[in-house]
């Protein structure tokens, strides 16, 4: 196949153009079309013996036009995340001209050090912990024994077999993809110089640019810390060391999901948090009931906690705060995330950045030079990595067709993944009142839950928060066990402005989670405890 070519198709007006034009096109020996009749475009991957007057023949058979043959949009992206790769994806798919820049490991984030490993050590622990305190005492279980260094093991093979099939094999599936490594750097605002690990130096000019760079932890100023063996998420991560007592400085849901699967591993841990409650930028009701499962675990919780310095002798760590001294043989700092921008020289294209290097982007991912776009955590778009992805995609459809609807993150699902899981959606009730809303809230205990009773698990609630004057479902706050699974519901329910009464006369499978949906919904007009269990 020589070089793809892309033709501007003229006269379609529907999908079944684009199907007759890519039927007459594919009928030529040796040709692979893809025609797209919202872009009136046409990308054919064509045998050097098919002309290009063929090629025009077969497409006016078919009863349409050829304009002007274009040369494809070129487009760089820095990064190989998650952003990235779903830009990447989407516009190798409709023709440009695509080259990709890493600087470190490939795949970002999400499969190296984030989502992907971090959960898998949160399972690991979760199945430590229920060996040893199984609900059911009629089985008899024996102590579980922890080979730490074996657990980062299975963990990190499961990252690099993910890596490989869903970033490295990804690339294997589109050749046209450039991939560079190196670092990155801008020269002007349409070009990159990429600095290879030997020093080679690449220029590559484009008519679009994507950073998509990501973000990298950040310690707060705490005199003595820098002087510290202190770890980010990462080295907490990686390490194959078990830690007999390890300090965590923070309360957001990465100390949260690391500190308890540390915990059911063996290690004691000191959650440190400076705010009233651990997860602050959720609704306190939530926070404040996982402190309250953490103390039952011997995880010990210091709110309203500020950290004044932190010292190493060279074996423990004593970290001073106002309330005392902790002293432990690990630190963990988790506390805030600072954009990877720095490098990139954006004074030479005039990209501007906040205080935390982050780079403000409107709905279509585009920073205040229009023809540069950022997406993913490099933003300060919400930190998910399927926020991530959608704004990836996002900013490549604007880069190829200059319009569409801009990304909508009115509502954004968040989980955090310790056991039982917080997840929610939508308003909290002090964010419904500070709009001027009349509000209407209940909460829905467990143990009304019927599956929550047949698990014998009835640690957690169901909160849902609604417009009093329409019954309009506003915001959702789960802490139960697959909370994470349930969310979804409650996400839609918003999404598609169902009342508390809609939602609550919905069929729910029962025994589920899910229908402590329903049974909080419910509650909205009627004491659900009197009810018989499957009652509608």
């Amino acid at each position: 196949m020589s070089q793809p070519i892309t033709f501007d198709i003229t006269g379609m007006t529907c999908d079944h153009c684009a199907l007759s034009v890519r039927k007459a096109l594919n009928s030529l020996p040796g040709v692979k079309a893809d025609v797209s009749w919202p872009l009136a475009k046409a990308r054919i991957e064509a045998d050097p013996a098919i002309t290009r007057e063929q090629l025009i023949a077969a497409i006016e058979g078919a009863g349409y036009g050829v304009g002007e043959e274009k040369r494809p949009l070129s487009v760089v992206i820095l990064g190989s995340g998650s952003a990235a790769f779903a830009a990447a994806i989407r516009l190798d798919v409709e023709g440009a001209q695509v080259t990709m820049v890493e600087q470190g490991t490939l795949g970002g984030t999400c499969v190296n050090i984030g989502c992907v490993p971090s959960k898998i050590f949160i399972r690991q622990a979760e199945t430590a912990h229920k060996v040893d305190h199984s609900p059911f005492p009629a089985i008899r279980t024996v102590p579980a024994r922890i080979d730490f260094a074996a657990l980062r093991a299975q963990q990190q093979s499961r990252v690099e077999e993910l890596r490989q099939a869903k970033y490295a094999h990804i690339l294997d599936l589109h050749p046209a993809i450039r991939f560079l490594s190196g670092q990155a750097s801008f020269v002007d605002d349409h070009t990159v110089r990429v600095t290879g690990a030997d020093g080679g130096i690449t220029d590559l000019t484009a008519d679009r640019i994507l950073i998509a760079t990501g973000v990298r932890p950040e310690a707060p100023p705490i005199p003595g810390l820098p002087e510290t063996p202190f770890w980010s998420s990462t080295e907490a991560l990686m390490t194959t060391r078990q830690p007999e007592h390890l300090i965590i400085i923070g309360g957001g849901f990465i100390s949260c999901e690391i500190g308890q699967a540390f915990s059911r591993l063996g290690t004691r841990i000191t959650l440190i948090q400076r705010g009233e409650h651990l997860l602050s930028s959720f609704d306190p009701d939530l926070g404040q009931g996982l402190e309250t499962l953490f103390r039952k675990e011997a995880i010990r919780v210091l709110t309203k906690t500020r950290v004044l310095s932190v010292s190493h002798d060279g074996r423990h760590f004593t970290v001073t705060t106002d309330g005392g001294t902790v002293s432990g043989d690990a630190l963990m700092v988790a506390t805030g995330r600072r954009a990877n921008t720095d490098y990139l020289n954006l004074a030479a294209c005039g990209v501007k950045t906040d205080d935390q290097g982050h780079l403000p982007v409107n709905g279509f991912l585009q920073t205040n030079i229009p023809h540069i776009y950022a997406a993913g955590d490099v933003t300060p778009l919400p930190a998910f990595v399927y926020v991530a992805a959608k704004s990836g995609t996002a900013a490549a459809g604007h880069m190829l067709t200059g319009a569409g609807n801009p990304l909508d993150l009115s509502l954004v699902p968040e989980v955090v993944f310790t056991d039982p899981p917080v997840a929610t959606v939508g308003l909290t009730e002090e964010e419904a009142r500070s709009r001027g809303m009349d509000v209407d809230v209940r909460t829905l205990t467990l143990e009304n839950v019927p599956r929550s009773l047949a698990n014998f698990d009835t640690r957690g609630f169901v909160k849902l928060v609604a417009d009093k004057q329409s019954g309009r479902l506003v915001g959702a706050h789960l802490l139960a066990d697959q909370a994470g699974e349930m969310i979804q519901v409650a996400h839609l329910a918003i999404a598609f402005g169902m009342t508390t009464q809609e939602l609550g006369d919905r069929l729910f499978p029962y025994l589920t989670m899910s229908e402590g949906l329903k049974l909080a919904a419910q509650t909205f007009k009627r004491d659900v405890s009197t009810l018989s269990c499957c009652a509608g």
